[in-house]
């Protein structure tokens, strides 16, 4: 078996580990990259939208264009990039399974920096099996990257920033968004995605759900019910929207199979997506020497996983020698100044108090292992 080495290898080249590789890199360390997609930028490449909130969070920049300009640098900084390829395991020693092109390999790394993202989570509802129903991600991997439409018209489940935006791209992609179905009753996301689509006539269905799907080869009905307020189906308020396809919006949770099969300890934060690997301020997790960034560390936005990727590439490099303690720790102070910025505010607050909960078990599992020691 092919042996691949690198002092630092980054699994997943989304934003988070991008961002990852190329602080590293930058400062001298030998990274590898691996992606199991044949593009690397993960959410970024089907962001069309303009980013907002400050100019050092890119502001006014569309997510592709930021990813872009990410790949531009990484492959300007001599780092490799391997991909096509799938980390498929992880040993106790930190070895690692890698199928590359075609080929079985080992990899062999010192630090390794784990930025495999998020996956959507799914509603069973009669007729979910139905052709038609898909994640709010995948129709804008359709739309956004593959330029299909992946159906004429659609309703969308959930009133979050995804389920927002993802609605809004399918209007600017030529299909009809027929509702927007949110079961609380109040809309999820920010308020000014949710403009855009009442200005276009959308129409927003608050404290209702979907109830069944049919039709005879793929979704054809969508049947609406109210919610009372336990959250239980008001009978007889039933009615039925036309439609071909539904999108579900209703949140996402870490990708974290590898760094369960690494043995790391977890937390359960419903705030950040379920179960969590802890990992302390550098983002180190309890098995040392192995890193964590992104979604995988709990779902937030695009601009809290770069920052994230930057704090873990900053540490896995200081920890190799290649900064000293003085340029690390002035490096972090920075990242975490504009980590805290954008916890900061309605939204952002929420994350920052589950972000501290999970820094605060991970002080207890440190301490615990020094009892033990």
């Amino acid at each position: 078996m092919r042996k691949i080495t690198a002092e630092i290898a980054v699994v997943g080249a989304g934003p988070a580990g991008l961002c990852a590789a190329l602080e590293a890199r930058l400062a001298g360390a030998d990274v590898v990259l691996i992606d199991e997609n044949r593009l690397p930028g993960g959410q970024l490449f089907k962001q069309i939208h303009k980013f907002f909130g400050s100019k050092e969070h890119r502001a006014g920049v569309r997510g592709f264009a930021i990813g872009q300009e990410l790949l531009a640098q990484v492959s300007d900084s001599g780092a490799r990039v391997l991909l096509d390829s799938l980390v498929y395991g992880i040993q106790p020693d930190k070895s690692m399974g890698l199928l590359t092109a075609g080929e079985n390999c080992l990899l062999l790394a010192e630090k390794i920096i784990i930025a495999s993202g998020a996956k959507e989570n799914y509603t069973p509802f009669p007729g979910s099996t139905l052709p038609g129903v898909m994640g709010a991600g995948a129709a804008q991997t359709m739309i956004n990257v593959n330029r299909v439409l992946p159906g004429a018209r659609v309703v969308m489940v959930g009133s979050g920033n995804v389920g927002l935006i993802v609605s809004y791209q399918l209007l600017q992609a030529g299909a009809e968004v027929v509702a927007v179905v949110e079961g609380a009753p109040r809309i999820g996301g920010y308020g000014v995605h949710a403009g855009k689509l009442r200005r276009a006539g959308v129409p927003f269905y608050l404290g209702h759900t979907i109830s069944r799907a049919y039709g005879d080869d793929g979704v054809r009905h969508v049947e609406i019910a109210r919610l009372d307020e336990r959250w239980n189906p008001v009978p007889g308020s039933e009615f039925t929207l036309d439609a071909d396809t539904i999108c579900l919006a209703v949140g996402l949770n870490p990708m974290t199979e590898l760094v369960w099969m690494a043995g790391c300890q977890f937390d359960y934060i419903p705030a950040l997506g379920g179960h969590v690997p802890l990992h302390d301020r550098n983002m180190e997790t309890t098995v040392r020497g192995l890193y964590v960034a992104g979604d995988v560390t709990g779902v937030e936005e695009a601009s809290s996983a770069m920052e994230e990727g930057k704090l873990a590439g900053v540490a896995a490099a200081e920890a190799l020698g290649y900064l000293d303690a003085r340029a690390a720790k002035e490096k972090k102070a920075e990242i975490e100044a504009r980590l805290n910025r954008l916890r900061s505010g309605l939204f952002g607050e929420k994350r920052r108090e589950a972000k501290e909960t999970q820094l605060a078990a991970m002080q207890r599992a440190r301490e615990s292992e020094k009892e033990v020691v």
